[in-house]
């Protein structure tokens, strides 16, 4: 999503601005800007649709030198992507501003700025925000002091970074709901919204935290916390081994991502969650619009993302009320597809350059569609660029070939997207979405708490060290949980394996279970656990070894055949997200165990980009 860059040095902080946005690129956007305070005492940007390429040639063609700037990359959610609503914003020549997130009361402060005279030039939320400093500066002249006293007016997520010209030896920030870390330097200092963004510049960052301002100077920096009172944040010395193209101290690039998962599911959480509800616009300016109209979700995905449709389905017509299709890419394309009245056509991708999603995106909008919404790791992709809404999972680069961060971050989007129709449509039962965005607060944490169980898992792979066939099992949104382990083991380690539906066991399957066939099964604490339990009963009775996840309240444990691992608990909702980590981690170890090649498993490919 937006990215944000800010600097106060000694030299002219142009070339570092431009640096910045560009490693920032891979987070999507679809304008870029810049504002500097110059040599001659005055603020003066450059603001272009399009790449960061175009807005360095316009900065070569017009030059800008000064000591203080910040610089934007936009993804527009109020307003279109053009010149005049990118950032950064300006309130008269005296303050510029750049934002990362939704302010949701904009409408409101907007007329009320209106009623005092100011003129709005954009359709963005973010305007209100310089406004409304402007106007505070007037009694509060400080500028670290208005930022304190305005924020206080901001409804919903900001990252946001202030300059002003009666002010130039500063720049001020504020963290709500959306990321920033301030680069220490020797005679100057920096800020951004990802520490990537100046790695050209130091080795040594600040965190803000939630609520935290903070006034940055050449020399020094202030933070003050929620509550109005100066803190002092921990200064974390960086180290090349973090860099997303290097397996660190990891054995391989799929165990590192995935221990990335807590970070990255936060990071694709941040700036969308409100107080008790998902912020709606994060889906796109005309989403809310869009959202209103929708009766039915048709899915089109490949793969793992296939898998985290179906289990999208399960959640869409549970809590939103929603009819919801998912289909095979390359199935969908091809045949004869009848559109319900009112379809949000979905796809998903990890690259979003897949070539049959992409085909059928685009078979998609010749159907008669409501609209489209791509949900994608990669802001620059071809579907991201042909769809009307796009929701970035925001997972990072993703090397092994066999995707772990880029599902969770999907099933994450999934359920924000579950969550926003049914707010706008009205559908959700009382309660529900404050409970569920709650529990998405907490979910970073329980994926630790799930990675805690690695050496445990690391011991159960033993058991299929020399087995060839494997079977999952699991029940409603659980079932595609199954496929998507049995997806990893067969990518990785070369063991078949299939996935069915517990209940599904005596129609077919049960007829290849034996000691030589381990039957892995998914197993949280819900309705139905004890249907489940009798399945399991089944495979015993057939001599079938059991390796089951079980919720640590299940009330399950080891017994002969039976290896019982206890997954921490969580809401029933969101168990198939964390439910996703063990059986990722068991298919590494016997991948391992094998002696595969893990990172590129033979005859596939990251991004099938051919059909």
């Amino acid at each position: 999503m937006c990215g944000i860059v800010g600097a106060v040095a000694e030299r002219n902080i142009t070339a570092i601005l431009i640096e910045g946005l560009k490693r920032l690129e891979y987070r999507g956007y679809d304008s870029a800007g810049l504002a500097v305070y110059t040599q001659q005492g005055e603020l003066q940007r450059r603001r272009r649709i399009g790449k960061v390429a175009e807005l360095e040639a316009a900065v070569a063609a017009e030059p800008l030198n000064g000591q203080l700037g910040i610089a934007h990359t936009r993804w527009a959610t109020h307003g279109a992507p053009t010149e005049g609503n990118a950032h950064p914003h300006f309130s008269g020549s005296e303050v510029a501003v750049v934002h990362n997130g939704i302010i949701e009361n904009h409408e409101e402060l907007r007329e009320e700025l209106k009623g005092l005279g100011y003129v709005f030039t954009s359709q963005t939320d973010t305007e209100v925000i310089v406004h409304l400093i402007h106007h505070t500066l007037k009694t509060i002249p400080d500028l670290a002091d208005a930022l304190k006293s305005a924020v206080k007016r901001l409804h919903g997520a900001y990252g946001l970074a202030l300059i002003s010209v009666k002010q130039p030896d500063r720049l001020v920030a504020a963290r709500s709901g959306s990321p920033l870390v301030i680069g220490l330097g020797h005679g100057e200092n920096f800020l951004a919204s990802d520490q990537l963004a100046l790695r050209q510049v130091t080795d040594r960052f600040m965190y803000l935290e939630e609520g935290d301002i903070a006034e940055i100077r050449r020399d020094q920096v202030k933070i003050w916390d929620q509550a109005g009172q100066p803190v002092v944040r921990e200064t974390v010395q960086y180290h090349e081994g973090a860099e997303a193209a290097d397996k660190g101290a990891y054995r391989h690039f799929m165990l590192k991502e995935i221990h990335e998962q807590p970070t990255v599911v936060q990071r694709t959480l941040e700036g969308r969650l409100g107080k008790d509800h998902v912020m709606v616009q994060a889906f796109g300016p005309q989403a809310a619009e869009l959202f209103a109209k929708v009766r039915n979700v048709q899915i089109v995905a490949c793969g793992t993302s296939y898998h985290a449709g179906m289990v999208a389905r399960y959640w869409l017509e549970s809590l939103a009320g929603i009819p919801c299709q998912v289909e095979v890419a390359s199935e969908f394309r091809y045949r004869k597809v009848v559109v319900q009245p009112d379809t949000l056509f979905v796809s998903i991708s990890q690259s979003g350059e897949t070539a049959d999603t992409l085909a059928a995106l685009r078979n998609a909008k010749e159907l008669g569609f409501l609209g489209s919404l791509a949900i994608c790791n990669v802001g620059i992709s071809s579907l991201v660029r042909e769809s009307d809404l796009t929701l970035l999972t925001l997972a990072g680069p993703e090397i092994g070939v066999a995707s772990t961060k880029a599902f969770t971050t999907q099933l994450v989007s999934l359920m924000l997207l579950t969550l926003a129709l049914g707010q706008v449509r009205g559908t959700l039962e009382a309660g529900v979405e404050a409970g569920l965005v709650e529990e998405l607060r907490r979910l970073p944490a329980r994926l630790g708490e799930a990675l805690a169980m690695d050496g445990t898992v690391e011991k159960t792979a033993e058991l299929f060290a020399d087995k060839h066939h494997t079977l999952f099992l699991g029940r409603g949104a659980q079932y595609p949980v199954a496929m998507e382990g049995a997806l990893k083991l067969k990518e990785i380690s070369y063991i078949h394996a299939e996935a069915y539906p517990a209940g599904e066991l005596k129609h077919g399957p049960l007829a290849l279970v034996d000691n030589d066939m381990p039957v892995v099964t998914v197993a949280p604490n819900n309705e139905l656990l004890e249907k489940l339990k009798s399945n399991l009963q089944e495979v015993r009775a057939r001599g079938g070894e059991l390796v089951v996840f079980a919720d640590e309240n299940a009330g399950m444990s080891n017994g002969e055949g039976i290896h019982v691992i206890k997954v921490p608990h969580i809401a029933d909702e969101l168990a198939p997200i964390l439910y996703t980590i063990p059986l990722q981690l068991l298919s590494y170890y016997v991948a391992v165990l094998k002696g595969t090649d893990v990172d590129q498993p033979r005859n596939l490919a990251k991004s099938v980009t051919v059909e």
